[in-house]
Formats: C-alpha cells, sequence, structure tokens
C-alpha cells in the first residue's frame, strides 16, 4: 500500500523552495496591514487570540488566523482572515474593504456586535462571508449584491433586520445563502428566481410575510428551501413552486400556510418533506413521492380524509408524522406490510391524535423496526385487542439518535504515554497506536431524521474528498441539535504510521476550514466548529505560531507553504483516484445503504 504521508511530504519539500523564494524580500501590502490594525483596533480581544498581531509583518510572521499568498506584485496580500471560534467581540471596521484581495472572511462564531460595514461590497473576490453565530444586527447591505465571486453568504444566528436585498439576485455565482434566525422581515424577493447557481436557500426563523414568491420556480437548481417558522399569514404553497425539478429539501415548517397540499409527486429528486405546524386543509394528495425520501412531516396542520396508501413501498421513509391532523378511517397497514424485516434503519408511524377509527380485517403487527403510535385516536378507546393495546401506547418518539462512543472490540495493551497516543476504533482486526486530529464538523441542514443509516455512506464520502482510507476516519459521537442540525465530533488517524507530518495536518484543517469540499446533498452544507491539534502542538512548534492551538484552530501556516501543499495535493489526488476508483462512492447517491 502506499505511504501518501510520506508521498506528500516529499512532494511537498520539491515543491516548496520555489515559493519561498518568490515570497523571500516581500511584505505586506501596506493598506493591508493598516485595515488588521483597524480592525484588532475595533475589538475585544479576552482570551488575547490575537497577541502576535503586533509583532512583525502580518504575512512572513503568521499572524493568528491570517492566511497570504504571492500573487505576483510587489507586496504579499491577505486572502484569508479565519478567526472562527476566538471569542471575539467588538465591531466589524468598514477598513476591512482594504483588504482587497480577500476570499475568506470568517469570523463564525463570535460575539460581534453593530452593523455589517457596506464596504464589504466593494471586496470583488469575496468567495465566502461566514458571520453566523455573532450578535450582529442592522440591515443587510446592498452592496454584498456587488460580489459576483461569492459563493457562500452565511449569516443566521444574529440579530439582523429589514428585509432581504433584491441586489442579491446578482450573485451569479452564489450556490448558499444562509440567512435564518434572524429578525428578517418583509417577503422572500421574487428576483432570487435569478440566481441559478443556488443549491441552499435557508431562511427560517424570521418574521418575513406574504406568500413564497412562484418565480422561485425558475431556480432550476434550487436543492434546498428552508423557510421555518416565518409568518406567511394567509397564504397557500404556491403550485408553481413545485416545477423546481432539482429540489431536495422542502422545509416550511410553522409558517402559517393556509390551503391545500399541492401535489409533490412530480419532484423526482425530493428527499425531505416538512410541512408542519402550518394551517393547511383538505385531504392528501394520492400520488406517489421520490422513491428515496426519508422524511414526511405533515403534523400539526388541519388535514381530514383518510391516510393515502402511497406513503407503501418508500424504501428510505424513515419517518411518517401525520399527528395532530382530522383524518378518519382505517390505519392503513399496507404502510408497514411491506416494510423489510432487515432493512438498515427503523421507521416511525406517528398518527397520534387524529379520527382514526378501524382496522383492517386482516393486519399484522409491525415488524420489530416500525414503530406505530395511535395514541389520541377513537380506535383506542375501550379496546381489548392486544394488537391495538400496544399500537395506542403513547410512547416518545426520537429518531433523532444520539452516537456515544464506543470501545474497540479488542483488547490491546497500553499506548505509549508520551504523546495522545490511542487506538482507532476503525481498526477492528489489530492494535495500532496513533496520534489522531479531533474535527468538529456540524451538518447545517441534513436530509435525514436518522443518521445511522448513513454513516457508512459519510465516511466513504468524507475521507474520498479528504484524500483519505476510510479507515482513517473515526465517528466518535454525534448529537442532533435544533434545527435540525447534526453535531459530530471526529478522528482522523495517520496511515501506517503513528503520526501525521506537518504538512498534512495543515492541508486536512486548510481543506476543511476552507470549504473546498461538498458532501453529498443528503448530507447538506457543513461547518467547522474546532480541529484539535492536541499532541501535534508539541511535535510542530511552527503550527502553533501559526495560529493554531490545541483548543480550535484559527488559522493555518502562511502563503508560501499553503500554495505548496496545494499543489502536492494534486499528485495525491491524481495518485489516490488512481488506486480507488473502483470503491469510489457515487457522488450522486447513497442509495445502496
Amino acid at each position: 500500500m502506499i505511504n501518501f504521508g510520506g508521498v506528500l511530504c516529499a512532494v511537498t519539500l520539491v515543491v516548496l523552495l520555489p515559493f519561498l523564494e518568490a515570497a523571500d524580500g516581500k511584505s505586506t501590502d501596506p493598506s493591508e496591514v493598516s485595515a488588521l490594525m483597524a480592525i484588532k483596533g475595533s475589538l475585544v480581544d479576552p482570551m488575547n487570540n490575537l497577541k502576535n498581531w503586533n509583532r512583525g509583518d502580518p504575512c512572513t510572521k503568521n499572524w493568528t488566523g491570517v492566511f497570504c499568498h504571492d500573487l505576483g506584485d510587489t507586496y504579499l496580500h491577505v486572502t484569508e482572515l479565519q478567526l472562527f471560534r476566538r471569542n471575539l467581540s467588538g465591531n466589524l471596521v468598514p477598513e476591512v474593504s482594504l483588504l482587497s484581495q480577500l476570499k475568506i472572511l470568517d469570523f463564525m462564531w463570535n460575539n460581534l456586535t453593530g452593523n455589517i460595514p457596506k464596504e464589504i461590497g466593494n471586496i470583488t473576490t469575496l468567495k465566502l462571508i461566514l458571520l453566523n453565530g455573532n450578535q450582529l444586527s442592522g440591515l443587510l447591505p446592498d452592496e454584498i449584491g456587488n460580489l459576483q465571486s461569492l459563493t457562500r453568504l452565511q449569516v443566521d444566528q444574529n440579530h439582523l433586520s429589514g428585509a432581504i436585498p433584491k441586489s442579491f439576485a446578482n450573485l451569479r455565482s452564489v450556490k448558499h445563502l444562509h440567512m435564518n434566525n434572524n429578525s428578517l422581515s418583509g417577503q422572500i424577493p421574487s428576483e432570487l428566481s435569478r440566481l441559478n447557481t443556488l443549491l441552499h436557500l435557508l431562511v427560517d426563523n424570521n418574521n418575513l410575510s406574504g406568500p413564497l414568491p412562484p418565480e422561485l420556480a425558475a431556480a432550476k437548481s434550487l436543492k434546498i428551501l428552508q423557510a421555518d417558522n416565518n409568518n406567511f399569514s394567509g397564504s397557500s404553497i404556491p403550485t408553481l413552486y413545485y416545477n423546481m425539478s432539482g429540489l431536495f429539501k422542502l422545509s416550511l415548517r410553522n409558517c402559517s400556510l393556509q390551503g391545500a397540499i399541492p401535489d409533490l409527486s412530480a419532484i423526482p429528486q425530493l428527499d425531505y418533506l416538512d410541512l408542519s405546524w402550518n394551517q393547511l386543509t383538505g385531504s392528501i394528495p394520492t400520488n406517489k413521492l421520490a422513491s428515496n425520501i426519508t422524511t414526511i412531516d405533515l403534523s400539526h396542520n388541519m388535514l381530514n380524509g383518510t391516510i393515502p396508501s402511497n406513503f407503501s413501498g418508500l424504501p428510505y421513509l424513515q419517518l411518517l408524522s401525520l399527528k395532530n391532523n382530522l383524518l378518519d378511517g382505517s390505519v392503513p397497514s399496507e404502510i408497514w406490510a411491506g416494510v423489510n424485516p432487515n432493512r438498515n434503519g427503523s421507521l416511525v408511524l406517528d398518527f397520534q391524535n387524529n379520527s382514526l377509527n378501524m382496522l383492517p380485517a386482516e393486519i399484522s403487527p409491525p415488524p420489530p423496526n416500525v414503530t406505530v403510535v395511535l395514541y389520541g385516536n377513537p380506535i383506542c378507546e375501550n379496546s381489548s385487542e392486544t394488537l391495538i393495546i400496544n399500537l395506542c401506547r403513547l410512547q416518545s418518539i426520537n429518531l433523532e439518535k444520539s452516537k456515544q462512543e464506543t470501545s474497540t472490540a479488542m483488547v490491546c495493551g497500553a499506548c505509549p504515554t508520551e504523546k495522545n497516543y490511542e487506538y482507532n476504533p476503525s481498526f477492528s482486526d489489530q492494535c495500532f497506536c496513533a496520534v489522531p486530529l479531533g474535527v468538529g464538523l456540524r451538518l447545517k441542514s441534513p436530509g435525514v431524521t436518522d443518521f445511522h443509516p448513513y454513516e457508512n455512506a459519510f465516511k466513504i464520502d468524507l475521507t474520498s474528498l479528504l484524500q483519505l482510507f476510510p479507515y482513517q476516519l473515526y465517528i466518535e459521537n454525534y448529537i442532533w441539535e435544533v434545527g435540525p442540525r447534526l453535531n459530530m465530533h471526529l478522528k482522523l488517524f495517520p496511515s501506517n504510521t503513528s503520526l501525521f507530518n506537518m504538512s498534512e495536518v495543515v492541508r486536512l484543517r486548510h481543506v476543511l476550514a476552507g470549504w473546498e469540499i461538498t458532501l453529498l446533498d443528503v448530507f447538506g452544507p457543513y461547518e467547522l466548529l474546532n480541529f484539535t491539534l492536541g499532541s501535534y502542538e508539541d511535535e510542530y512548534p511552527n503550527l502553533a505560531s501559526s495560529g493554531l492551538s490545541k483548543a480550535a484552530l484559527g488559522g493555518i501556516l502562511a502563503s508560501t507553504i499553503a500554495s505548496a501543499i496545494a499543489l502536492s495535493a494534486v499528485v495525491t489526488a491524481l495518485i489516490m483516484r488512481r488506486n480507488s476508483r473502483t470503491n469510489r462512492i457515487s457522488r450522486r447517491s447513497c442509495k445502496s445503504l
């Protein structure tokens, strides 16, 4: 087997010298130094994370979170400012626009207050604006619409108000607009239908009003629309909207929607449907939904009529919730009659608090991996039949199960103690001590309700993107958060050696923090919460000086090293492609679960 860490290290040494020579004698653009000092002056840094921001040149002395490149002119230029989870407060100042070559602006999960400066719209090189998880207020600047290279705007979980700017329709490269959990008002601009590259539009938990614009049907590439917990009072779900053949996730929870549910059977890739906590009326459409759907939640509405049989024969269905409606008639046992008792994963059929009053004449009990809940229906009143009693028990339904750490099945001896050595639980047949890297990752909008059946597909998908072998990734634990979002802690282990080399540590962090990979649609977008060095800070002291810390990495090495890593990664990718082509998971589907 090829030692990819050794190959990468060797390639890095070959390509590193030219970049070092190219940067020799250069310093950071003075206007960008001024911008950094203005930014620091406006921030409150109680943990002293930016203590090296007054020591020498930002690029050549590796200021924390400052990432530079040599772009071939007189100076070095700041291309990334990555300061997520640094416990920073204060404001973003207009001088940030002096970072004229900036591609990534990342202040996620701090305590910034004040407005987003409109001058950000002058940084035409920006690709990622990541400001979510702060206390920012005021309006979304119209000027952000000038950023033709922007691919992701994350401003969720702030206190932003006002309307979504119509100018956002000019973001011709944007793939992700995450504006949920703010205080935005007004309607979703119909002009957003011009965003042909858009994959995810998340605007849930705001104060929006009015109908969803039917013009959004023109956004053919839209994969997820999430507009939960808004106030579309008096509005029905526009039928034209569902002409989007690429729609993957539709979540319109708690939006005061009225009227009937339109026929959604023509959406071939619909994987996740949540129309719960609205005021929808009428009967449930009888045409069959997409075969790959995992979640259907129509609970807490005013739907009437019978439960149609079109919910049967959906092989990946994990949750069908129709509770708290006005449904009557017979309980459709055909939904569970054809379920394979050996299928990977469970199925919950939650029919609580309706008006269901009978069972079919010939009915079989649900298999062990199917949970049926009929509590609160007339059929449960005064029944002595064992099957009905079992189905009518009040149960706590929770498919969003957490995973806790499990130990390896093998009995292994103690690892050396001079570093954080441990056994890789993904190795089921050998004891090999190695030092892992810790990665905190959150899936922001997964398309599943139960992650367990998808764990292996996730491992294969992520490791292939990171140019690792599947056994190098161990999913230590995960827990569902409100959203729903999936927070997981991962461990990355070196291959056939006890330690990663320094270049590999930097490469892995850069790929994860730079959003250079795209997971399968079923897993949706992610955010890096932390990247834990552990013993690697002692092993490679230069990592710490570049802003990488044991607790949570907020910076990366200077541009000369990063450029070399980028080139060496290309070589590694070619090698990996040759060796893994036959077992690479399909990038379009993971439905062979």
